[in-house]
């Protein structure tokens, strides 16, 4: 069994102080992919950031204090990439890439376009350019589980008020529309949902309106796969019990040692 977790944490260090790390610490999991790390590499020195028994990656934005990726695997890497190669991507952390002898694991960022427009405009072309990353990493014929925040919510099932939110940075159209062609076309799976069907499997929550004692949420953290590992999709959770972030981790098992 392999068993991989991804998690927003809404910034590291917050996390650490919500007690993340001491949780994690008592998994028996292979890799662990965060996101919106918010942290430089002088404060990653921290051995509280770090975990016994894992080699641990980072990358970090410029900009302090936002964005960032990190990869902790338990097995040494035989490459470690960071970036996809144009500056969005680049300069604000958003990409960590670990291969192994059979397996290549990512953890990702996508941007969000909330703010407005001008950052809606950087997300779609974020969407253009990694989407011919995909279609070159799929005809290497390598397993890849790409980990991550891609703020986009796929089908109605995937937020509680799908009808409002339409017309909204993460549920629009055209963002949907482009999961279906990773999906359909490409043949990329959904980890989670190639197990769990169920509706109300949400991953994040806003901070207002009691939105998480509720249970208004979306889904928008994927662990997303290549064809050839659809049947090694065993497990998948939410973990919900405790909070480390507006996000739950993902927390996904694989029938097999993939590493």
């Amino acid at each position: 069994m392999t068993t991989i977790i991804s998690a927003n944490v809404n910034g590291i260090r917050s996390a650490a102080r919500k007690g993340f790390f001491d949780w994690l610490r008592k998994q028996r999991v292979d890799i662990i992919c965060l996101q919106e790390i918010k942290a430089q590499d002088e404060a990653l020195e921290n051995p509280d950031l770090h975990i016994d028994g894992y080699y641990n990656y980072f990358f970090s934005a410029k900009r302090k204090g936002y964005s960032g990726v990190a990869i902790y695997c338990r097995n040494k890497p035989n490459n470690i990439y960071r970036g996809l190669g144009w500056p969005v991507a680049d300069e604000e952390g958003r990409y960590l890439q670990v291969d192994f002898d059979n397996l290549s694991v990512a953890s990702l960022y996508m941007p969000s376009g909330t703010s407005g427009s001008e950052r809606q405009a950087v997300k779609f072309d974020f969407m253009a350019h990694y989407e011919k990353r995909l279609q070159s990493d799929l005809k290497i014929g390598h397993n890849f589980i790409i980990c991550g925040d891609w703020n986009i919510a796929h089908k109605k099932i995937d937020l509680k008020n799908w009808s409002s939110n339409q017309k909204k940075s993460g549920f629009l159209p055209e963002e949907r529309a482009w999961l279906d062609k990773l999906f359909d076309q490409y043949g990329l799976i959904d980890a989670f949902r190639a197990v769990n069907k169920q509706p109300e499997q949400y991953t994040w929550w806003s901070n207002y309106g009691c939105a998480r004692k509720n249970n208004v949420g979306w889904r928008i953290d994927y662990q997303v796969v290549t064809p050839s590992l659809a049947k090694q999709i065993a497990k998948v959770d939410i973990y919900t019990e405790q909070i480390f972030s507006d996000h739950a981790p993902l927390v996904v098992e694989y029938s097999g040692q993939l590493i």
